[in-house]
């Protein structure tokens, strides 16, 4: 897994040295290469690998998914958003460079993401419809819609079955993106069970972070804990509290295996990485 890791930051790493030196850039570099889980684009690769394809030959695509999971971080944590001051143990971008600059590198970082796909020397019709994959998924009936209810909801008391509408699109939806994306490449047949896996995968990943939100520490975290309670959010923990949300996510993560093992892939792959995802302390 570190070595898929490795080779992510490394090809981000050579995609920003591409671009036109600036305030901008520099920001986005600052925010892209923070470190972070990298679980997205291990989704991606993870999901590759489990159908026996070579993952390598998609690297790009995997840089694409964390480039735009960066733009929205950067932008959820801007003062219009979240107002949060640390990411991944460090200050966030706003804090770090200024709010216009801050703003630049997430637009920066969405588009740069769609040219990293169009350069690939892959079949044309295929990077349309990965285009289309990501562009619905992180836009304004995917992750957009969910962060637009996000902020509806710091005013207005949302019941389960809306923050779970919340969720689904602000969260499920770029975790569901590189199951989809990859099910695009290996097997098209099985697109819907991915998606259906994906969003799963989401709803449990949030209850996690809500569950974190309350009983990590920010060192661990690297991003202020309790910020939900500060922005009044709805969260599972408010609605169900510690115990009965981690019962909730335990049966979604049951869940997944069972979508899991109605793959033809390699089981034992998928579920490794799907553990990374439910066994996260941060």
């Amino acid at each position: 897994m570190d070595t898929i890791i490795n080779e992510i930051n490394e090809r981000l790493t050579e995609v920003m040295s591409s671009l036109k030196d600036g305030n901008v850039k520099e920001a986005m570099t600052y925010s892209l290469m923070a470190g972070g889980k990298r679980l997205r684009p291990l989704l991606f690769c993870y999901t590759l690998k489990s159908y026996g394809i070579d993952y390598h030959d998609y690297i790009d695509v995997a840089c694409a998914i964390e480039m735009i999971h960066t733009y929205s971080l950067i932008h959820d944590d801007l003062p219009g958003m979240d107002n949060d001051d640390l990411r991944r143990g460090r200050p966030t971008c706003h804090i770090q460079f200024d709010e216009a600059t801050a703003i630049l590198a997430g637009d920066g970082l969405l588009n740069e993401s769609m040219n990293v796909i169009l350069n690939m020397d892959i079949d044309a019709s295929l990077k349309v419809d990965m285009m289309k994959v990501l562009y619905d998924h992180s836009g304004v009936n995917g992750m957009i819609y969910g962060q637009q209810q996000d902020i509806y909801f710091e005013d207005h008391q949302a019941n389960l079955k809306e923050l779970e509408d919340v969720h689904h699109y602000k969260t499920g939806c770029l975790l569901s993106a590189p199951l989809i994306l990859a099910g695009l490449i290996a097997n098209k047949n099985e697109v819907p069970a991915l998606k259906d896996l994906g969003f799963t995968i989401g709803l449990a990943f949030q209850i996690q972070d809500d569950i974190l939100d309350v009983t990590s520490d920010t060192e661990t975290l690297g991003k202020p804990v309790g910020s939900d309670i500060d922005n009044h959010k709805s969260t599972y923990v408010t609605l169900l509290g510690v115990e009965q949300s981690q019962d909730y996510a335990d049966k979604l993560f049951k869940s997944c295996l069972e979508k899991i093992y109605a793959l033809t892939l390699n089981h034992g792959l998928m579920i490794e990485i799907i553990e990374k995802v439910m066994k996260r302390v941060k």
